[in-house]
This record gives C-alpha cells, structure tokens and sequence, in this order.
C-alpha cells in the first residue's frame, strides 16, 4: 500500500504515525538468532494482571483528574510509544499520576505548597482515554493554582515536600488527617519556591533528591529540620524536580523528558552527613523528570505531553551503579515525558 499525503494533519499525528512506523520497523528487523531485537535482551513479559481494586489516577495541568483501574493498562515493553490515555484540550497536558487503593484518601499538593484531602470515591471510575473530572472548583483552589503532586493517605510514616529552589520539609502523617483545613499551607512558596514533588516515607529512611540537570543528594530524613531546610544547593537554571525515600538496598528508577531511563543503585550512591550540598551526577541529562524508588519486581507508569502512558516492568531497565544516559523506555516524537510513577 502507497503512503498517504500527511500535510494535512496536525504535527502531532504526523508525529504518532512516524512512530507506529519506526516501531514496526524496529520488530520487522530480525536478529541472528531470528527473534526481534527485545526479545533477545529482555526478560518475559509477566502475564497481565487480573481485575483488582487498585487504580490509576490521571491529574492535568487545569486540574482534570481521571481515575482508571489498573488492570486495564496491559503491559508493553519497554521503549514501546504507549497509548493515548486522558482525553483534554490542546492547551492542556498531564502532571502528575498516582497509584492507590479504590475508594482511599489522597493527599494532593499544589505549585503554591497547599495541599488537601481528596476522596478518590468521588472520582467516577473511566475508562482509558477518557475525559474525567475538573476538581479545581470543589478543592477550592486559586487562580494559578495547579496540582503538581498526588499521593495515597496512610497512618503510618510521613510525608517529604520538595521545592523548585532545594527546600525540603518533612511532616508526620497525622498532620495530613480529617481535620486538615483544606488548602493548608506547607510552606512559604514565595520564599522557597514553587512545590515540585512529594514522597512518602517510612520515618527511618533517607532522602534522595534530584534535579532537572541530573544531580542528585542523599542524606537521612533525621536531618531535616522541623520547619524544613536546604535539602540541595541549586545553581540557576537548574531546579529540583524530584524526590524519594531511598535505603542502601534500593534502586531509583530516573527517566528524562526524552524518555530515556535507568535504575541507580543506592548502594554505591552514598550519603551525605548533612544535607543542603550540590549534589552529584547521577544520570547524564538536562531534562530529568522522574526519580522514585523502584524495585525490578514493580511497574513502572510514565506519560508524556500529548497523553500517551506506557506501563511497563522495571525489570527491563539495566541497574547501574554509576551515571549513565539511561536506554530508552518510551518511545517519542514531538513529544515529552511529563510523569512518572511505580506501582
């Protein structure tokens, strides 16, 4: 069959059909022993999981939320271009995602460090590329306001808060309970800067934070101060982005925007004795996006600008104990990865 004219498309589907064909290209080229170029490197796909109670919840820049159970993402293999997954406008685009239990509390944080209570019942669940909800009126959130953090509420643990600048602050669980006021300040974001990332953490774990421009810092979470400190130096234009509760036996999944990844050991990354350094290197990029401990028995979840999600098993990416660019893991064109989660 002859190729159609594609001048009349928009950029992004002549984008997404130069994808499809690069990928069918890629499966159609044999190697010596006659299988596809995967095939020969990675491990066996786990068969997809049956229908549970777990969800997958989709937030955007305007504050559309989706909620779509996990079974019903089917897994590719890493490098895969993924599918179209939260129906919105062109001026709009995915921030954040979240894994959790159907029917549990999530705790959801804003650019200007609020953060509220969100029962995940009152999402209804949708089914894949679908449009969702706007909860920006029934949170009550400000103009210019915009979630950029999600998390799943537990009585357990605590809570680590990231800022655009390398503030950090940590808060017990208890503080996130029913009798939060909604939109409860976290901290001065005219001060420290705009809220990034939020992780969870056990309360005896340490602190591994990164940046856009690829360095990261790791340091115990006993050393943040109660109203919260330095957690990394930034030098402008870099800005921190990302945040996780490591130990010496953990791996860090890191991705970019171009969606290149790889799993960073944490035992040869070692920890500072106190925390507001500069960091070091720990992937060789520009754009990092993603920083989350991950171990290979998980999934991992990213999606991009254009709404494309790929979910795929960690176990594909090489662990490395030094930094490296990372291999590919989704495949992308005229498009970027914006969000990423283990589940």
């Amino acid at each position: 069959m002859e190729r159609p004219e594609l001048t009349n498309l928009s950029p992004e589907v002549v984008a997404y059909i130069e994808s499809l064909e690069a990928e069918l290209r890629r499966y159609r080229k044999p190697t010596p022993a006659g299988e596809s170029p995967l095939e020969s490197e990675l491990p066996a796909l786990k068969p997809n999981e049956p229908p549970s109670t777990r969800c997958l919840i989709t937030f955007s820049s305007s504050g559309i939320a989706k909620k779509t159970s996990r079974h019903l993402y089917i897994r590719q293999r890493r490098g895969g271009m993924g599918i179209f997954d939260l129906d919105i406008p062109e001026n709009d685009s995915p921030i954040a995602l979240v894994e959790c239990e159907e029917g549990q509390h999530l705790l959801l944080f804003t650019n200007l460090a609020r953060a509220f209570r969100f029962p995940s019942s009152q999402l209804a669940a949708s089914d894949i590329r679908s449009r969702g909800q706007n909860i920006t009126q029934r949170l009550g959130m400000l103009e210019g306001e915009k979630i950029v953090a999600a998390l799943p509420d537990e009585t357990r643990g605590g809570v680590a808060l990231l800022s655009e600048w390398g503030f950090v602050r940590y808060l017990r669980h208890h503080v996130f309970g029913e009798y939060m006021k909604p939109g409860a300040v976290m901290f001065d974001a005219r001060k420290y800067g705009s809220l990034t990332c939020a992780c969870r953490t056990p309360g005896d774990s340490d602190l591994f934070i990164a940046t856009r421009g690829g360095k990261a810092i790791r340091f115990s979470e006993k050393l943040v101060p109660p109203q919260g400190g330095p957690g990394i130096r930034i030098e402008n234009p870099d800005r921190a982005v990302s945040i996780t509760a490591v130990k010496d036996d953990s791996t860090v999944f890191l991705a970019d925007a171009s969606g290149r990844g790889t799993l960073r050991q944490m035992a040869s990354f070692t920890a500072n004795k106190s925390a507001g350094g500069g960091g070091k290197i720990a992937m060789h990029t520009d754009e990092l996006i993603v920083a989350t401990t991950a171990s290979p028995d998980d999934d991992i979840f990213l999606i991009s600008r254009l709404s494309k999600l790929i979910r795929f098993m960690a176990a594909e990416v090489p662990v490395k104990d030094a930094p490296v660019q990372g291999v590919n893991c989704m495949s992308l064109r005229a498009d970027e990865v914006v969000a990423g989660v283990k589940a």
